[in-house]
């Protein structure tokens, strides 16, 4: 089992496709656009931040269950990176502390019951990382109008947030073996840009298997 990370605009779902292609195996993407509260969250985030985050927390932990199972996957978000969203929220004054406790609760729950599962962790986590500008890029490319940043929203500062956090929880997740690919560096719609990642997957991968072996 593989799972991404990174910035909203990584690049994370193109990632994904292209690696289940070439691994043959099933992808499992983020729900995003069947999503009831993302919008309203961009549009009001004090009043839905709490239910936004105990959605995708019950979606990813679903999702994550199902992979566990059903071996040789991908998926395009994962668990393990839920709380930094929340917590950013909670720094905003989007999510109250006793909003953040029980939150935590329950991610802790259902972390001990992953633990009870035959693969106690994913194979292998790829972060993207990527420039800021290069994520502003892409979230304006995909067009979703209420990803788009303006005066009046707040999202620009709270990308940058978002930004600026990633990388310390990269340097922290400790769950199994992980990979960081320079986004800005390879345009993966070029097959020669996209072998040369998948090529650091492989070697990636391949090591883990040693190790076990």
């Amino acid at each position: 089992m593989i799972v991404m990370a990174g910035m909203i605009g990584a690049g994370k779902t193109t990632y994904t496709t292209k690696i289940a292609k070439e691994l043959h195996t099933q992808p499992f993407y983020e729900a995003v656009d069947e999503n009831p509260i993302l919008n309203k969250y961009y549009n009001n985030p004090e009043k839905y931040g709490f239910a936004l985050q105990i959605y995708f927390l019950n979606k990813r932990f679903k999702s994550i269950k199902e992979a566990f199972f059903d071996q040789n996957n991908v998926l395009d978000r994962s668990i393990y990176e839920d709380a930094l969203f929340t917590k950013i929220n909670v720094e905003n004054g989007n999510i109250s502390i006793e909003e953040y406790q029980l939150y935590l609760e329950l991610l802790d729950n259902m972390m001990e019951e992953l633990a009870t599962l035959p693969k106690k962790a994913p194979d292998l986590m790829i972060y993207l990382d990527a420039s800021f500008d290069h994520i502003l890029t892409n979230i304006q490319k995909r067009g979703r109008t209420f990803e788009q940043p303006t005066k009046e929203n707040g999202l620009l500062t709270y990308y940058q947030q978002l930004h600026t956090a990633y990388g310390d929880w990269f340097e922290q997740y400790d769950h199994g073996p992980k990979l960081k690919i320079d986004a800005n560096r390879y345009d993966v719609t070029k097959e020669k840009d996209w072998q040369n990642v998948f090529d650091q997957i492989q070697t990636k991968l391949n090591r883990k298997e040693m190790t076990i072996g």
